[in-house]
Protein backbone atom coordinates (compact mmCIF):
# COMPACT_ATOMS: atom_id res chain seq x y z
CA UNK A 1 0.00 0.00 0.00
CA UNK A 2 1.47 3.34 -1.14
CA UNK A 3 1.88 6.22 1.52
CA UNK A 4 -1.09 9.00 1.08
CA UNK A 5 -0.79 11.77 -1.49
CA UNK A 6 0.50 15.29 0.62
CA UNK A 7 -0.96 18.80 -0.06
CA UNK A 8 0.76 21.20 -0.91
CA UNK A 9 -0.47 24.28 1.22
CA UNK A 10 1.32 26.90 -0.97
CA UNK A 11 3.55 28.60 1.31
CA UNK A 12 7.14 28.46 0.76
CA UNK A 13 9.55 30.59 2.66
CA UNK A 14 12.28 31.85 0.91
CA UNK A 15 15.31 32.91 2.63
CA UNK A 16 15.39 36.81 3.01
CA UNK A 17 18.71 38.70 3.51
CA UNK A 18 16.85 41.72 4.70
CA UNK A 19 16.53 39.76 7.97
CA UNK A 20 19.49 41.47 10.09
CA UNK A 21 20.62 41.33 14.06
CA UNK A 22 23.27 44.16 14.98
CA UNK A 23 26.05 41.38 16.46
CA UNK A 24 29.74 42.48 17.93
CA UNK A 25 32.66 42.68 15.53
CA UNK A 26 36.23 42.90 17.34
CA UNK A 27 39.44 42.37 15.96
CA UNK A 28 41.20 39.99 17.56
CA UNK A 29 43.85 42.08 17.50
CA UNK A 30 44.48 43.64 21.58
CA UNK A 31 46.51 46.75 19.75
CA UNK A 32 43.68 47.06 16.83
CA UNK A 33 41.43 47.98 19.29
CA UNK A 34 42.96 49.92 21.29
CA UNK A 35 43.99 51.90 18.21
CA UNK A 36 39.84 52.03 16.78
CA UNK A 37 39.33 52.91 20.57
CA UNK A 38 41.73 55.77 20.81
CA UNK A 39 40.44 57.24 17.51
CA UNK A 40 37.19 57.86 18.96
CA UNK A 41 38.39 59.53 21.74
CA UNK A 42 40.22 62.28 19.40
CA UNK A 43 36.74 63.38 18.79
CA UNK A 44 34.73 66.45 20.18
CA UNK A 45 31.34 65.68 21.09
CA UNK A 46 29.58 67.63 18.36
CA UNK A 47 31.63 65.23 15.92
CA UNK A 48 30.48 62.30 17.91
CA UNK A 49 26.89 63.52 17.99
CA UNK A 50 26.78 63.68 13.92
CA UNK A 51 28.28 60.64 13.65
CA UNK A 52 25.88 58.97 15.79
CA UNK A 53 22.83 61.10 13.51
CA UNK A 54 24.28 59.53 10.67
CA UNK A 55 23.70 55.39 12.21
CA UNK A 56 20.50 56.60 12.95
CA UNK A 57 19.47 58.07 9.90
CA UNK A 58 21.01 54.63 7.94
CA UNK A 59 19.97 51.89 10.36
CA UNK A 60 17.05 52.87 12.43
CA UNK A 61 14.33 51.10 10.65
CA UNK A 62 16.14 48.07 10.13
CA UNK A 63 16.18 47.25 14.11
CA UNK A 64 14.04 47.90 17.28
CA UNK A 65 16.44 49.11 19.71
CA UNK A 66 19.61 49.97 17.88
CA UNK A 67 21.45 51.94 21.15
CA UNK A 68 21.52 48.78 22.87
CA UNK A 69 23.51 46.33 21.13
CA UNK A 70 25.81 49.55 21.05
CA UNK A 71 25.47 49.51 24.55
CA UNK A 72 26.17 45.83 24.63
CA UNK A 73 29.16 46.32 22.57
CA UNK A 74 30.82 48.85 24.72
CA UNK A 75 30.81 46.33 27.56
CA UNK A 76 32.73 43.88 25.69
CA UNK A 77 35.54 46.30 25.02
CA UNK A 78 35.26 48.25 28.07
CA UNK A 79 38.35 47.08 29.54
CA UNK A 80 40.60 48.39 26.70
CA UNK A 81 39.70 51.78 27.59
CA UNK A 82 42.68 53.95 28.79
CA UNK A 83 42.23 53.26 32.68
CA UNK A 84 41.09 56.24 34.49
CA UNK A 85 39.47 57.83 31.60
CA UNK A 86 35.39 58.51 31.71
CA UNK A 87 33.63 58.34 28.60
CA UNK A 88 30.58 59.96 27.76
CA UNK A 89 27.05 58.25 27.15
CA UNK A 90 27.57 59.45 23.37
CA UNK A 91 31.22 58.71 23.70
CA UNK A 92 29.94 54.71 24.65
CA UNK A 93 27.45 54.68 22.13
CA UNK A 94 29.86 55.30 19.19
CA UNK A 95 32.56 53.19 20.58
CA UNK A 96 29.99 50.03 20.89
CA UNK A 97 28.77 51.12 17.30
CA UNK A 98 32.62 50.94 16.11
CA UNK A 99 32.76 47.55 17.24
CA UNK A 100 29.47 46.40 15.99
CA UNK A 101 28.07 45.08 12.67
CA UNK A 102 25.03 43.93 10.47
CA UNK A 103 24.58 40.19 10.62
CA UNK A 104 21.78 38.86 7.60
CA UNK A 105 20.38 35.77 9.23
CA UNK A 106 19.14 33.87 7.04
CA UNK A 107 21.51 35.44 3.39
CA UNK A 108 21.66 31.80 2.78
CA UNK A 109 19.10 29.18 3.60
CA UNK A 110 16.12 29.12 5.74
CA UNK A 111 14.83 25.23 6.35
CA UNK A 112 14.86 22.44 8.60
CA UNK A 113 11.48 23.48 10.39
CA UNK A 114 9.63 22.27 13.82
CA UNK A 115 6.06 23.46 14.62
CA UNK A 116 4.05 22.80 18.00
CA UNK A 117 0.80 24.96 19.24
CA UNK A 118 1.23 27.97 20.23
CA UNK A 119 0.61 28.73 24.23
CA UNK A 120 -1.53 31.26 23.49
CA UNK A 121 -4.75 30.16 21.80
CA UNK A 122 -7.10 33.34 22.68
CA UNK A 123 -8.98 34.75 19.52
CA UNK A 124 -8.79 31.41 17.45
CA UNK A 125 -12.09 30.10 15.73
CA UNK A 126 -13.69 27.17 17.16
CA UNK A 127 -11.59 24.42 15.65
CA UNK A 128 -8.64 25.92 14.74
CA UNK A 129 -5.24 26.12 16.28
CA UNK A 130 -2.49 28.87 16.01
CA UNK A 131 0.72 27.64 16.01
CA UNK A 132 4.51 28.59 16.44
CA UNK A 133 7.14 26.96 13.65
CA UNK A 134 11.15 27.45 14.58
CA UNK A 135 13.33 27.47 11.55
CA UNK A 136 16.68 26.41 10.78
CA UNK A 137 18.21 30.47 9.67
CA UNK A 138 21.38 30.30 8.10
CA UNK A 139 23.64 33.13 7.17
CA UNK A 140 27.09 34.18 6.01
CA UNK A 141 29.61 31.64 7.21
CA UNK A 142 27.10 28.83 7.36
CA UNK A 143 25.97 29.82 11.11
CA UNK A 144 22.73 28.64 12.00
CA UNK A 145 20.62 30.77 14.23
CA UNK A 146 17.07 29.99 15.50
CA UNK A 147 13.84 31.74 13.62
CA UNK A 148 10.15 31.73 14.51
CA UNK A 149 7.09 32.04 12.61
CA UNK A 150 3.26 31.92 13.68
CA UNK A 151 0.21 30.97 11.77
CA UNK A 152 -3.00 29.54 12.28
CA UNK A 153 -4.53 25.83 11.22
CA UNK A 154 -8.03 26.17 10.08
CA UNK A 155 -10.65 23.45 11.22
CA UNK A 156 -10.64 22.28 7.50
CA UNK A 157 -6.70 21.96 7.75
CA UNK A 158 -6.06 24.64 5.54
CA UNK A 159 -2.68 26.62 6.87
CA UNK A 160 -2.08 30.58 6.71
CA UNK A 161 1.24 32.19 7.80
CA UNK A 162 1.50 35.91 9.97
CA UNK A 163 2.48 38.21 7.91
CA UNK A 164 6.13 39.31 9.29
CA UNK A 165 7.56 41.95 10.64
CA UNK A 166 10.32 43.73 9.05
CA UNK A 167 13.05 43.91 11.87
CA UNK A 168 14.36 41.27 13.94
CA UNK A 169 15.71 40.93 17.88
CA UNK A 170 17.88 39.13 19.09
CA UNK A 171 17.65 38.42 23.14
CA UNK A 172 18.93 39.50 26.15
CA UNK A 173 21.84 37.16 27.56
CA UNK A 174 20.97 36.95 31.36
CA UNK A 175 24.16 38.16 33.23
CA UNK A 176 23.80 36.15 36.08
CA UNK A 177 22.17 32.51 35.28
CA UNK A 178 21.57 29.66 37.23
CA UNK A 179 22.51 26.26 37.55
CA UNK A 180 21.00 23.25 38.84
CA UNK A 181 24.20 21.44 40.85
CA UNK A 182 23.39 17.83 39.77
CA UNK A 183 23.41 18.63 35.99
CA UNK A 184 26.33 20.99 36.36
CA UNK A 185 28.75 18.28 38.06
CA UNK A 186 27.09 15.01 36.33
CA UNK A 187 27.97 16.94 32.94
CA UNK A 188 31.67 17.43 34.76
CA UNK A 189 31.92 13.70 35.72
CA UNK A 190 30.97 13.05 32.02
CA UNK A 191 34.11 14.80 30.83
CA UNK A 192 36.02 13.31 33.23
CA UNK A 193 36.82 16.34 35.61
CA UNK A 194 35.67 14.54 38.89
CA UNK A 195 38.25 14.51 41.44
CA UNK A 196 38.37 15.37 44.97
CA UNK A 197 39.12 19.20 44.42
CA UNK A 198 35.71 19.14 42.12
CA UNK A 199 34.27 17.27 44.90
CA UNK A 200 34.73 19.84 47.23
CA UNK A 201 33.63 22.63 45.28
CA UNK A 202 29.98 20.92 44.73
CA UNK A 203 29.71 20.44 48.27
CA UNK A 204 30.28 24.47 48.27
CA UNK A 205 27.29 25.39 46.52
CA UNK A 206 23.67 24.85 46.86
CA UNK A 207 21.36 22.49 45.08
CA UNK A 208 20.70 25.72 42.66
CA UNK A 209 23.46 28.43 42.36
CA UNK A 210 24.08 31.30 40.13
CA UNK A 211 27.22 32.13 37.65
CA UNK A 212 28.11 34.93 40.41
CA UNK A 213 27.96 31.89 43.47
CA UNK A 214 30.02 29.71 41.11
CA UNK A 215 32.82 32.79 40.55
CA UNK A 216 32.59 33.41 44.48
CA UNK A 217 32.90 29.45 45.65
CA UNK A 218 36.07 29.14 42.76
CA UNK A 219 37.39 32.22 44.29
CA UNK A 220 37.52 31.10 48.03
CA UNK A 221 38.75 27.68 46.67
CA UNK A 222 41.69 29.10 44.81
CA UNK A 223 42.23 30.97 47.93
CA UNK A 224 42.50 28.39 50.22
CA UNK A 225 43.51 25.19 48.41
CA UNK A 226 46.19 26.92 45.91
CA UNK A 227 48.39 23.87 45.43
CA UNK A 228 45.19 21.43 44.67
CA UNK A 229 43.76 25.07 42.81
CA UNK A 230 47.23 24.94 40.54
CA UNK A 231 46.35 21.15 39.87
CA UNK A 232 43.13 21.48 38.81
CA UNK A 233 43.45 24.34 36.31
CA UNK A 234 42.42 22.48 33.30
CA UNK A 235 39.25 21.64 35.83
CA UNK A 236 38.39 25.29 36.45
CA UNK A 237 39.10 25.72 32.47
CA UNK A 238 36.07 23.36 32.17
CA UNK A 239 33.56 24.60 34.88
CA UNK A 240 34.57 27.87 33.38
CA UNK A 241 32.96 26.55 29.65
CA UNK A 242 30.25 24.55 31.10
CA UNK A 243 29.10 27.95 32.91
CA UNK A 244 29.30 29.70 29.29
CA UNK A 245 27.52 27.04 27.62
CA UNK A 246 24.63 26.62 29.97
CA UNK A 247 22.84 30.03 29.84
CA UNK A 248 19.91 31.60 29.75
CA UNK A 249 18.39 34.23 26.96
CA UNK A 250 14.79 36.19 27.31
CA UNK A 251 13.38 39.01 25.00
CA UNK A 252 11.71 42.10 25.58
CA UNK A 253 8.00 41.41 25.82
CA UNK A 254 6.85 43.91 23.09
CA UNK A 255 9.07 42.20 20.24
CA UNK A 256 6.59 39.76 18.60
CA UNK A 257 7.52 35.95 18.03
CA UNK A 258 7.76 36.28 14.24
CA UNK A 259 10.77 38.83 15.12
CA UNK A 260 13.00 36.39 17.97
CA UNK A 261 15.69 34.80 16.73
CA UNK A 262 18.01 33.21 18.78
CA UNK A 263 21.23 33.35 17.87
CA UNK A 264 24.54 31.35 19.01
CA UNK A 265 25.60 32.42 22.43
CA UNK A 266 28.65 30.58 23.48
CA UNK A 267 31.45 28.82 22.18
CA UNK A 268 29.79 25.87 21.57
CA UNK A 269 27.48 27.59 19.34
CA UNK A 270 30.12 29.46 17.40
CA UNK A 271 29.27 28.35 14.54
CA UNK A 272 25.78 27.63 14.29
CA UNK A 273 22.79 25.98 16.70
CA UNK A 274 21.08 23.22 14.03
CA UNK A 275 18.08 21.36 13.53
CA UNK A 276 16.12 22.10 16.91
CA UNK A 277 13.31 19.79 17.34
CA UNK A 278 10.80 21.73 19.11
CA UNK A 279 8.21 19.57 21.15
CA UNK A 280 5.45 20.70 23.83
CA UNK A 281 6.07 18.40 26.52
CA UNK A 282 3.13 18.26 29.03
CA UNK A 283 4.15 16.42 32.39
CA UNK A 284 2.52 14.52 34.90
CA UNK A 285 1.00 17.45 36.57
CA UNK A 286 -0.24 19.02 33.49
CA UNK A 287 2.60 21.54 33.16
CA UNK A 288 3.47 22.56 29.38
CA UNK A 289 7.39 22.93 28.99
CA UNK A 290 8.40 23.43 25.25
CA UNK A 291 11.50 21.48 24.64
CA UNK A 292 14.05 21.55 22.34
CA UNK A 293 17.37 19.19 21.69
CA UNK A 294 19.27 20.97 18.90
CA UNK A 295 23.38 20.63 18.00
CA UNK A 296 25.59 23.31 18.72
CA UNK A 297 28.63 23.47 16.94
CA UNK A 298 31.83 25.27 17.44
CA UNK A 299 33.23 24.61 14.04
CA UNK A 300 35.38 21.61 15.40
CA UNK A 301 32.94 19.87 17.61
CA UNK A 302 29.22 18.98 18.15
CA UNK A 303 27.21 19.11 21.81
CA UNK A 304 24.03 17.83 22.17
CA UNK A 305 22.01 20.81 23.84
CA UNK A 306 18.26 21.15 25.67
CA UNK A 307 16.70 24.25 24.81
CA UNK A 308 13.81 25.11 27.36
CA UNK A 309 10.96 27.96 27.82
CA UNK A 310 7.18 27.98 28.83
CA UNK A 311 6.50 31.08 26.68
CA UNK A 312 8.73 31.93 23.73
CA UNK A 313 10.46 34.35 25.66
CA UNK A 314 12.86 33.30 28.17
CA UNK A 315 14.98 30.30 27.28
CA UNK A 316 17.09 27.97 28.89
CA UNK A 317 20.28 26.53 27.09
CA UNK A 318 21.39 23.26 28.77
CA UNK A 319 24.07 20.50 27.99
CA UNK A 320 22.47 17.16 28.14
CA UNK A 321 24.59 14.56 30.12
CA UNK A 322 25.28 10.52 29.89
CA UNK A 323 26.65 8.01 27.51
CA UNK A 324 23.99 8.00 25.87
CA UNK A 325 24.01 11.65 24.41
CA UNK A 326 26.23 10.81 21.54
CA UNK A 327 25.50 12.49 17.93
CA UNK A 328 23.02 14.40 15.88
CA UNK A 329 19.23 14.48 15.65
CA UNK A 330 17.98 13.38 19.43
CA UNK A 331 14.20 14.22 20.26
CA UNK A 332 11.62 13.83 22.88
CA UNK A 333 8.50 12.52 23.50
CA UNK A 334 5.58 14.83 25.05
CA UNK A 335 4.63 12.69 27.93
CA UNK A 336 6.59 10.73 30.02
CA UNK A 337 5.84 6.86 29.25
CA UNK A 338 5.70 4.62 32.87
CA UNK A 339 6.93 7.48 34.37
CA UNK A 340 9.76 7.69 32.87
CA UNK A 341 10.97 10.51 29.79
CA UNK A 342 11.57 8.85 26.40
CA UNK A 343 13.84 9.89 23.67
CA UNK A 344 14.54 8.45 20.12
CA UNK A 345 18.11 8.67 19.06
CA UNK A 346 20.76 8.25 16.99
CA UNK A 347 23.97 7.80 18.67
CA UNK A 348 26.47 5.74 16.08
CA UNK A 349 25.44 7.99 13.26
CA UNK A 350 23.45 5.31 11.15
CA UNK A 351 20.67 3.21 13.62
CA UNK A 352 17.70 5.00 15.73
CA UNK A 353 17.90 3.81 19.00
CA UNK A 354 15.06 4.28 21.90
CA UNK A 355 16.07 6.04 25.43
CA UNK A 356 14.67 5.96 28.78
CA UNK A 357 15.44 8.47 32.13
CA UNK A 358 14.24 9.58 35.17
CA UNK A 359 16.00 13.24 34.14
CA UNK A 360 15.21 14.59 31.45
CA UNK A 361 18.81 16.33 31.63
CA UNK A 362 20.86 13.23 31.80
CA UNK A 363 20.51 9.41 29.53
CA UNK A 364 22.53 6.69 30.86
CA UNK A 365 20.95 3.57 28.83
CA UNK A 366 19.41 2.86 25.28
CA UNK A 367 18.33 0.07 23.44
CA UNK A 368 18.46 -0.13 18.81
CA UNK A 369 15.14 0.49 17.95
CA UNK A 370 15.54 -0.32 14.01
CA UNK A 371 17.97 -0.57 11.55
CA UNK A 372 18.23 0.72 7.79
CA UNK A 373 16.04 -1.89 5.69
CA UNK A 374 15.27 -0.21 2.62
CA UNK A 375 16.65 0.98 -0.68
CA UNK A 376 16.36 4.61 0.39
CA UNK A 377 17.61 4.46 4.10
CA UNK A 378 20.82 2.44 2.79
CA UNK A 379 23.11 4.48 4.38
CA UNK A 380 21.65 6.10 7.35
CA UNK A 381 18.18 6.84 8.77
CA UNK A 382 17.25 9.40 11.83
CA UNK A 383 14.34 10.86 13.46
CA UNK A 384 12.54 13.86 11.66
CA UNK A 385 11.10 15.42 15.29
CA UNK A 386 9.85 13.99 18.52
CA UNK A 387 6.58 11.36 18.04
CA UNK A 388 3.26 12.17 17.94
CA UNK A 389 0.90 10.46 19.87
CA UNK A 390 -2.39 9.29 18.24
CA UNK A 391 -4.84 6.48 19.08
CA UNK A 392 -3.34 4.07 16.80
CA UNK A 393 0.49 4.17 18.20
CA UNK A 394 3.33 7.05 18.45
CA UNK A 395 3.45 8.46 14.64
CA UNK A 396 7.46 8.65 14.37
CA UNK A 397 8.37 10.59 11.05
CA UNK A 398 11.90 9.36 10.13
CA UNK A 399 14.44 10.15 7.55
CA UNK A 400 16.70 7.66 5.01
CA UNK A 401 19.60 8.89 3.37
CA UNK A 402 20.67 6.15 0.48
CA UNK A 403 23.01 6.75 -2.36
CA UNK A 404 23.82 9.91 -3.82
CA UNK A 405 23.45 11.04 -0.22
CA UNK A 406 19.25 11.31 -1.13
CA UNK A 407 17.89 12.18 1.65
CA UNK A 408 14.04 11.19 1.73
CA UNK A 409 11.12 11.01 4.65
CA UNK A 410 9.54 8.24 5.80
CA UNK A 411 7.54 6.94 9.10
CA UNK A 412 6.91 4.57 10.98
CA UNK A 413 4.63 3.43 13.93
CA UNK A 414 5.73 2.41 17.61
CA UNK A 415 3.32 1.00 20.09
CA UNK A 416 1.60 3.66 22.53
CA UNK A 417 2.49 1.48 26.10
CA UNK A 418 5.89 0.27 24.53
CA UNK A 419 7.43 2.10 22.11
CA UNK A 420 10.29 -0.36 21.46
CA UNK A 421 7.60 -2.34 20.02
CA UNK A 422 7.41 -1.68 15.95
CA UNK A 423 4.00 -1.84 14.67
CA UNK A 424 5.21 -1.58 10.99
CA UNK A 425 7.09 1.55 8.45
CA UNK A 426 6.56 2.90 5.32
CA UNK A 427 8.44 0.69 2.87
CA UNK A 428 8.69 3.67 0.01
CA UNK A 429 9.01 7.54 1.27
CA UNK A 430 6.34 9.88 2.51
CA UNK A 431 8.38 12.51 0.95
CA UNK A 432 11.12 12.68 -1.70
CA UNK A 433 12.97 15.27 -3.15
CA UNK A 434 11.80 15.90 -7.05
CA UNK A 435 12.16 18.84 -9.43
CA UNK A 436 12.44 21.61 -9.08
CA UNK A 437 13.18 21.49 -5.29
CA UNK A 438 15.77 19.36 -5.70
CA UNK A 439 18.36 22.09 -5.86
CA UNK A 440 19.55 23.88 -3.83
CA UNK A 441 22.30 24.26 -1.01
CA UNK A 442 22.97 20.94 -0.41
CA UNK A 443 21.00 19.61 -3.64
CA UNK A 444 18.12 16.11 -3.30
CA UNK A 445 17.35 16.88 0.22
CA UNK A 446 13.92 16.88 2.28
CA UNK A 447 14.20 17.21 6.05
CA UNK A 448 11.88 18.25 8.90
CA UNK A 449 12.66 19.09 12.69
CA UNK A 450 8.95 18.06 13.61
CA UNK A 451 5.24 18.09 12.35
CA UNK A 452 1.84 18.27 14.17
CA UNK A 453 -1.50 16.58 14.19
CA UNK A 454 -4.32 18.83 14.00
CA UNK A 455 -8.07 17.38 13.47
CA UNK A 456 -7.72 14.25 10.74
CA UNK A 457 -4.54 15.78 8.81
CA UNK A 458 -0.72 15.96 9.50
CA UNK A 459 0.65 19.06 9.04
CA UNK A 460 4.19 18.59 8.05
CA UNK A 461 6.94 21.67 7.19
CA UNK A 462 9.74 20.58 5.89
CA UNK A 463 13.11 21.84 4.45
CA UNK A 464 13.64 21.64 0.46
CA UNK A 465 17.50 20.99 -0.28
CA UNK A 466 19.08 22.83 2.88
CA UNK A 467 17.48 26.12 1.55
CA UNK A 468 13.86 26.76 1.76
CA UNK A 469 10.89 25.54 3.57
CA UNK A 470 7.36 24.67 2.42
CA UNK A 471 4.54 23.15 4.24
CA UNK A 472 2.27 19.74 3.14
CA UNK A 473 -1.11 18.66 4.82
CA UNK A 474 -1.21 14.51 4.55
CA UNK A 475 -4.95 12.80 5.83
CA UNK A 476 -3.66 11.00 8.86
CA UNK A 477 -6.08 8.07 8.50
CA UNK A 478 -4.34 6.90 4.92
CA UNK A 479 -0.98 7.41 6.17
CA UNK A 480 -1.90 5.32 9.58
CA UNK A 481 -3.22 2.51 7.63
CA UNK A 482 -0.22 2.65 5.01
CA UNK A 483 1.95 2.19 7.77
CA UNK A 484 0.18 -0.55 9.61
CA UNK A 485 -0.06 -2.79 6.36
CA UNK A 486 3.78 -2.81 5.59
CA UNK A 487 4.08 -4.42 9.31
Amino acid sequence: MQPPAHVSTGIKLVPDSSRVIVRSFIPGDRQSVLRIIERALRLTDEEIAIRLAELHEHFDERHPCLECAWRSHYEHVRQHVPHGTSLTEQQRLYVGALFSGEYALESAALFNPSIVAHPDQSGVESGALRYIMSLRATGEGHISSIAFRTGVISADGSVSIDERPRQTSAPNLHPDPSFKRTSFFRKLRDMEFDNPWSKLLKESLGDRFTRSELDAALHTSLGSTRTEAHESRRTIECINWLAHVNYEVNFDPSISLSQRIIFPNSPSESNGIEDARFVAFTDTDGTVTYYATYTAYSGHAILPQLLETSDFLSFRALTLNGPSVRNKGMALFPRRINDKYAMISRQDDENLYLMFSDDVHSWDDSQLLRRPSEAWEAVKIGNCGSPIETPHGWLLLTHGVGAMRRYCIGAMLLDLDDPSIVLGHLSTPLIEPDEPDRNGYVPNVVYTCGALVHGQNLILPYGLSDTSTTIVTIPLDPLISAIKSQN
